[in-house]
């Protein structure tokens, strides 16, 4: 379990537990300072002292190795794990690279001691500072609050006010800087993990130029650190959708906190001062108590808790309510005071003290008082027959005008015109009226922005309260089938509307992604603004907002596999969705040519926008192979399919990868050494289409013939297995030693070869066989 998040309405509260969160926090925070100071020394040595090369080397792989990120919430994206296992790869890699060392000029300055140096200074520098005057604001709240809470009641009415009003505009301060604190705790740790990790990744990028000797080293290692981009780019676009929603969150709560109150076991719970009464001539004394209520049981608990000692809890005293009396000042001199008697101790009343008389109002109601809260709720659309119409029109102005905008749904109109817009839309009477497809008055991005007002105006959202939690978990567990299988079976649950308008939307934007490369919106990137408008948890909290995340991977899986899941039911005998308590799978290995173990697939990637060339263009995809945009490993195994489009040189952020980055991605079975066979790396597919339609490049020589035209001689043939082999994917064959394959070919994917097996076709890891 990582670390707990720390909700906005907690800060109101002020709990022992949320104080025992923030901690947690701040330990976490001083932990990642004192790593990047470690990282960054290390850093410092291996620039200033070429001559202890190797063990500064050691050193700086053994901090990364032993460092591991905590995360907020329950669970964490395949990036985020990926991202995760990095410091561990990068630490492999150091170690491999330190057989081969030669001493080389390093130019790490300006790709890792300044971005960590900057990130420690400017961003956890800043957290120290806010946590300095949280602490100070803490301690001048609380003592002002009880040096007010002992004035007199018979004091002058308006000294009494103005006492009052000082009061309130230092705890709206405290409250203020107790949000931002939150707020800025929990992005930190965010934050930290692209802040700290991309340094590092862009360092060995820069290593990869000064080591000839690591050259063959560093081809085997650029398909993880090409992966690890992606990872970190997916994350980043994350936490951007993550923090605009929290800071949301944060102002709404800010405006009126009593209407975001979280739902919890208790009817209601906070602050009270509890009076203790001694004996003569000492009178009596006021101790702050934290109360809760369950209305249900009638029990009432106090725990003694004082901020300013340390956050020292004292024992819990509980208790059964009988009644309830509110104390008039003519009774006490206090104000705010009220009486409760327990069920065991008749006749002996217990007064205790709110804060204000707002305060004593919401504990006279939750404990049967008189005073009562109502809350309105806004009027928002409805799922019929005109909000059909709407979105149909909107998507048929988007895609004849607008399919190849840049950033399309990203880039947001104007409110007042997406107001104006929408109102005409939603109007019978006007909605025929408004041309979006000819008309020149409304822009492409205020259609796509009321597009989205619509859906996310919606009572529920499209895929459902009841099903939201279904839909997340298996984006936070489970194999990539599984993943599709289930959110699969769960759309066939929305209620029919919902269904149809959520096809609707999907076939649409599965229409944006195929033009990706013009308007740069790929899967991942749609499921960026779509996650949170089709999905979204019946209570607002910033655990919620911590799963956004999960809900872009699964708007991914729907445009990902929409015509399965849309145009095929679901297998009757698919069992409900997983559990979370499967633990979600490992990050994979880095695959290397030392490692002594079986890969579960060879990993290639390309620029995210690219796009297949007309000669593939026109083939079938097969059925078996999840097709969609290759930079959304959503539904995809960790390590996706070989592409058949040539790399291409990208342009701005995107990656830039030659022919010599893909060859030797060949393992060996687990305790074996490589069996006595041509190691075939990279072959060309022997599909004529696929040959005419890849380049040249694409034909690399084994390392160990030096002859591509061996390659091509194997083509065909049969082959017999020599280890046992378990599929792991539909993809794959299972099969036992002695095994024949009919038909053997080459496949795309690089590692693995196709044959047929008792009439089923299917990849074959190429290290697994010799050719009969």
């Amino acid at each position: 379990m990582g670390l707990q998040p720390l909700e906005f309405s907690d800060c109101y509260l002020d709990s022992p537990w949320f104080r025992e969160r923030v901690r947690a926090h701040e330990a976490e925070l001083e932990k990642t300072n004192k790593f990047i100071k470690e990282l960054l020394k290390d850093g410092k040595n291996l620039i200033a002292a070429t001559k202890n090369l190797s063990a500064a080397q050691r050193k700086f792989a053994h901090s990364l190795r032993d460092f591991k990120f905590e995360f907020i919430g329950d669970a964490e994206t395949d990036d985020e794990r990926y991202i995760d296992a990095s410091l561990h790869e990068f630490s492999n890699f150091l170690k491999n690279l330190e057989e081969q060392r030669e001493i080389l000029a390093l130019s790490v300055t300006e790709t890792l001691i300044k971005p960590l140096e900057r990130f420690r200074k400017e961003q956890l520098g800043a957290v120290k500072e806010e946590k300095k005057k949280f602490d100070k604001e803490t301690e001048k709240n609380y003592s002002l609050l009880e040096k007010h809470l002992n004035l007199s009641a018979k004091k002058k009415e308006l000294q009494l006010q103005e006492a009052d009003n000082q009061v309130e505009q230092n705890r709206k301060h405290f409250y203020e800087l107790s949000l931002e604190y939150a707020c800025k705790l929990q992005e930190i740790q965010e934050r930290k993990k692209f802040e700290c990790v991309e340094p590092v990744l862009s360092f060995f990028q820069g290593l990869f130029t000064f080591y000839h000797q690591g050259y063959e080293l560093a081809k085997d290692f650029n398909h993880y650190k090409m992966a690890l981009q992606i990872n970190i780019q997916n994350t980043r676009n994350r936490f951007e959708g993550t923090r605009s929603e929290v800071e949301e969150l944060m102002n709404k709560i800010r405006r009126n906190p009593q209407e975001h109150k979280r739902r919890n076991q208790f009817t209601m719970e906070g602050y009270l001062y509890v009076q203790e009464k001694r004996p003569a001539p000492f009178g009596s004394s006021w101790v702050k108590h934290y109360c809760t209520y369950r209305k249900e049981t009638k029990k009432f608990t106090m725990i003694p808790f004082e901020h300013r000692s340390g956050g020292k809890v004292g024992d819990e005293e509980l208790f059964i309510l009988t009644y309830c009396t509110k104390r008039n000042i003519d009774t006490i001199d206090r104000r705010f005071c009220f009486d409760l008697e327990a069920s065991d101790r008749p006749g002996v009343p217990v007064t205790m003290q709110a804060f204000s008389e707002e305060d004593r109002k919401l504990w006279m109601e939750a404990l049967d008082g008189k005073e009562a809260v109502s809350v309105t709720f806004p009027c928002s659309f409805i799922l019929d027959k005109i909000g059909f119409t709407v979105i149909k029109k909107c998507i048929s102005a988007v895609e004849t005008r607008g399919i190849n905008d840049q950033g399309l749904y990203r880039v947001v109109g104007v409110s007042s015109k997406v107001q104006r817009l929408l109102s005409l839309l939603m109007d019978a009477k006007t909605c025929n009226e408004v041309d979006l497809e000819n008309s020149a008055d409304w822009e492409v991005k205020t259609i796509t922005s009321a597009m989205k007002q619509y859906l996310r105006s919606l009572p529920e959202p499209l895929m459902t309260y009841e099903l939201h939690g279904e839909f997340i978990i298996p984006a936070k567990s489970g194999s990539p089938e599984s993943r599709v299988n289930a959110v699969h079976f769960l759309v066939h649950k929305l209620p029919e509307k919902n269904k149809e308008m959520l096809e609707i939307l999907v076939k649409h934007l599965a229409n944006v992604s195929k033009h990706a490369k013009k308007n740069l919106m790929t899967v991942a990137n749609l499921g960026v603004v779509f996650g949170p408008t089709l999905m979204r948890p019946q209570e607002e909290t910033v655990a919620a907002i911590m799963d956004l995340k999960f809900q872009n991977i699964v708007v991914e899986i729907l445009i990902e596999n929409h015509e399965k899941i849309f145009k095929t039911l679901p297998d009757a005998t698919f069992p409900e969705p997983i559990s979370m308590s499967v633990s979600p799978p490992n990050a994979p290995p880095r695959q290397s040519r030392r490692q002594g173990q079986r890969i579960k697939r060879p990993l290639a990637v390309y620029n995210l926008c690219l796009e297949l060339d007309d000669a593939d263009s026109h083939s079938s995809p097969r059925e078996d192979t999840p097709t969609g945009s290759m930079d959304s490993l959503s539904s995809q195994s960790p390590t996706p399919a070989f592409s058949s489009s040539p790399p291409g040189l990208l342009d701005g952020n995107h990656l830039i990868m030659d022919s010599g980055d893909l060859a030797g991605w060949t393992t060996n079975p687990p305790g074996q050494s490589r069996p006595s066979m041509v190691s075939w790396t990279n072959a060309p597919s022997a599909n004529p289409a696929a040959t005419n339609a890849a380049p040249s490049s694409f034909f690399f020589p084994n390392p160990a013939t030096g002859s591509d035209r061996a390659m091509e001689s194997v083509a065909h043939r049969k082959a017999r297995a020599v280890y046992p082999c378990e599929a792991e994917h539909s993809s794959e064959l299972s099969f036992q030693i002695g095994a024949i394959f009919e038909d053997v070919q080459f496949s795309r994917e690089p590692g693995w070869l196709e044959g047929t097996l008792n009439g089923k076709r299917g990849l074959i890891p190429q290290n697994y066989v010799q050719f009969l």
